[in-house]
């Protein structure tokens, strides 16, 4: 046998292995020059690899004839083909033998351009501005997977583009995630679509805009799960393997401009990322080279109630990830036993008992703090506490000093004036940061007293200031005698105003704080009550304007008639915009919404926050006003009944008016309760609501009239809460404060509505 065939053997193995092989580059992308399927970048060190690749693969190699290929960057020396930045993920490729490759590329003006070969047409390309100024740029991938398009060193060697500041579903050692302050913008991980689909998937994460002191996974436009807002450590040390040989350090880096979060691998340990999955977990991974796999060290969310809001208002998440379950803060209680116990923790929780603002604070350990917080700036331990005990709306506060940051304010005040919600006791998982919320409570911070004490002390107070009053108040009587005006309405207005409430008790007009206008400016203000002035008749009285038209607020006696002055409305009530037909379009979907909103958040004042519990009882079109901006404002208190401050859920003793689910009805549709030209053979709106909503076609309720620019998920949001709302069993319907947080924030979970009250009672909770 001729021994010049083993002689060439060599040389044909090595043209096999060219066909077959992808072939290697170096690390950069200069103009002129470029990466084709087959092709790879290697970075200096050998860590990541830049090229086509088709998900499908188990491998890195691929070949040019791969359907559906990406370009994108992975691992270079780990077996398992694991992608962490993909660039095509919307438009991937299909290149055929039969067509020209496809090709990635620096331009003339800096930019990298991916090009389909087939077509010609650009698939995908940077945003980089600046013309010729960028035509000598040059991508390189460095050894931290990150792909930089920059200058050389004598241009400036400025960076002009870069895959961390526009990442795919891996967070990197060296990757920033936050918020900048001045664009409220900041970088975002986005999920595949499933495990072999590279295009964007429904769940993102990264800094909240809203509350940068926390980053958040959203589903969509929801929060699908946050982390405990920082408290203040600058570098955690979270991960330690084989006796400290390999750690995981976390940095947060808080300045005037910006505040993010990045993490930094100790020498010699393995390859360590964050993966957003498609279904929405956040895993932090390591690659084990004994089980050629990636292990998972934590996962996020930790638990099944760790999701947002799972336990609803102040309940909180706690229990192992196989055995989690939700639970009441303390002297709280299900809102709905039967649903708790049925493992629907969604109505959340409610106090066992009434607060009141002489109510202390009880501690709550170990916590990840509820969101919808207000950070308040420049405030000590001792003046944060200040803050909210002396703000009877303030329901809890948390605090911490922000040892890590290089801004001029380095402290963390918290502070709660509503619903809690989204609160979980801490774990011992990576990451987990507990913290102490204050929470005001019932009998909270109350020092029992002696019967002695009790009767003694008045009797020893009242020796004592009693004569230091008279002397203190002695010359102010003197002077309060001589004056002409003024002071003898106030009285006779504080003895007209005072109002029983619905338990029968007196409630003093001193104690409604209003302010008062001297009648003899009330007479010049109203031409003396001239018809001119006159607006229009009501049952109980007439109704006069200003001569100019300005803002008045108050209420002024003489004798014993009473006059209250309103602010002025120039856009009359909603019933003058809302049922008729030339002035319906003044109201598009977007302003019915906020009028909707703002009126919900008017009458949780009026239950819950005000200083007197305030039940409207005739809430209706015509008594919602409307200012110049179209903001809603409640007005005709004449059926409203006021209760004691120990009544939370109660029932007023007539039923009248109107439920603000009916109202809610006449908004999305844009026609009375009583319309017949509606209802049809129904005995009123809220039934014809219901019919259509279990026939499936409630979108039939929403006004033509605003039909092409309404957003038909919050439509349809309204229609159920307004059915939730006007059920006919009281104990079914939402609280205010409910209705608020779904109007406010959105709701997957709500509650089929029952049948409404037919009878159109109202009895408001």
């Amino acid at each position: 046998m001729d021994r010049s065939i083993f002689a060439c053997i060599p040389v044909l193995l090595l043209v096999i292995l060219s066909w077959t092989l992808p072939c290697s580059s170096d690390d950069r992308l200069a103009v002129g020059k470029t990466l084709s399927p087959g092709e790879t970048l290697i970075s200096d060190g050998g860590a990541f690899a830049m090229g086509f690749f088709s998900p499908s693969s188990k491998s890195n190699s691929t070949t040019t004839t791969s359907s559906g290929l990406y370009l994108g960057i992975w691992y270079n020396n780990i077996p398992k083909l694991t992608v962490v930045w993909v660039a095509d993920q919307v438009a991937p490729i299909s290149d055929h033998p039969s067509s020209p490759a496809s090709t990635l590329a620096v331009s003339n003006d800096g930019n990298l351009v991916l090009s389909d070969g087939a077509t010609g047409r650009v698939i995908w390309k940077t945003n980089v501005t600046g013309g010729g100024a960028n035509a000598s740029a040059t991508a390189v991938l460095e050894n931290s997977g990150n792909l930089m398009l920059r200058l050389p060193a004598e241009d400036g060697g400025a960076v002009l583009w870069q895959t961390f500041d526009h990442p795919g579903d891996a967070f990197l050692p060296g990757m920033k995630i936050g918020v900048t302050y001045r664009t409220h913008g900041g970088v975002r991980l986005v999920s595949w679509r499933g495990a072999t689909d590279p295009s964007p998937g429904n769940f993102s994460f990264g800094g909240d805009p809203d509350r940068p002191l926390q980053v958040v996974i959203w589903r969509g436009r929801h929060v699908y799960w946050r982390t405990n807002p920082w408290k203040g450590y600058m570098v955690d040390s979270n991960y330690q393997k084989e006796g400290g040989k390999s750690a995981i350090y976390t940095a947060v880096v808080s300045t005037d401009d910006e505040i993010y979060a990045a993490f930094t691998l100790s020498d010699g340990a393995p390859p360590m990322q964050y993966t957003l999955g498609y279904a929405g977990d956040l895993r932090l991974q390591s690659w084990s080279n004994e089980s050629s796999s990636w292990a998972t060290f934590a996962k996020y969310p930790t638990r099944a109630c760790s999701v947002f809001g799972s336990c609803g208002a102040f309940g909180y998440c706690a229990g192992d990830a196989a055995a989690s379950t939700c639970h009441c803060l303390e002297g709280f209680e299900p809102a709905s036993g039967g649903d708790w116990r049925r493992g629907d923790f969604s109505m959340g929780c409610r106090r066992s008992r009434p607060v009141e603002c002489s109510d202390g604070f009880v501690a709550v350990t170990n916590l990840k703090l509820p969101d919808w917080y207000l950070h308040v700036g420049n405030r000590s331990y001792d003046e944060c506490a200040a803050e909210c005990r002396r703000n009877c709306s303030c329901v809890a506060y948390a605090y911490a000093n922000l040892t890590g940051s290089s801004n001029r304010d380095s402290t963390r005040c918290l502070v709660w004036g509503g619903d809690l919600v989204d609160m979980e006791k801490v774990v011992n998982t990576w990451g987990d940061f507990g913290e102490t919320l204050y929470l005001r409570l019932a009998g909270a911070g109350r020092k029992p007293r002696t019967s002695a004490l009790r009767f003694a002390l008045p009797i020893v107070l009242a020796s004592i200031l009693v004569p230091v009053c008279i002397l203190i108040c002695a010359p102010k009587i003197k002077e309060m005698v001589k004056k002409k005006y003024g002071e003898k309405n106030k009285r006779r207005a504080l003895r007209v105003l005072s109002i029983p409430d619905e338990l029968g008790h007196e409630i003093p007009a001193k104690d409604l704080e209003f302010p008062f206008v001297e009648y003899g400016k009330v007479i010049v203000a109203t031409d003396n009550f001239s018809e001119a002035s006159l607006i229009g008749k009501g049952d109980f009285g007439k109704v006069y304007k200003h001569r100019n038209l300005v803002r008045l607020v108050g209420c002024s006696i003489e004798g014993d008639e009473k006059l209250l002055i309103y602010e002025y409305m120039p856009n009359k009530s909603l019933d003058a915009s809302l049922f008729k037909c030339n002035r319906k379009p003044v109201l598009d979907w977007s302003i019915r919404f906020r009028i909707v909103k703002g009126i919900a958040r008017g009458l949780l004042y009026l239950h819950q926050d005000s200083r007197l519990t305030i039940i409207h009882r005739d809430l209706k079109a015509s008594n919602i006003l409307l200012d110049t901006e179209m903001n809603p404002k409640i007005s005709d208190f004449g059926m409203a009944r006021i209760f004691g401050d120990n009544q939370q859920n109660e029932v007023t003793k007539r039923v009248v008016g109107t439920y603000f689910g009916v109202l809610l009805l006449e908004i999305v549709c844009g026609s009375k309760i009583s319309s017949t030209d509606l209802i049809e053979d129904s005995p009123n709106l809220p039934l014809y609501a219901w019919n259509l909503w279990n026939e499936g076609k409630a979108e039939n309720m929403i006004d033509s009239t605003i039909m092409a620019n309404c957003l038909l998920d919050e439509a349809m949001l309204c229609i159920h809460v307004a059915l939730l709302c006007v059920q006919e069993n009281l104990n079914d319907r939402p609280l205010m404060s409910d209705v608020v947080l779904i109007l406010e924030k959105g709701s997957k979970s709500l509650p089929a509505p029952n049948r409404p009250d037919i009878l159109h009672k109202t009895i408001m909770k």
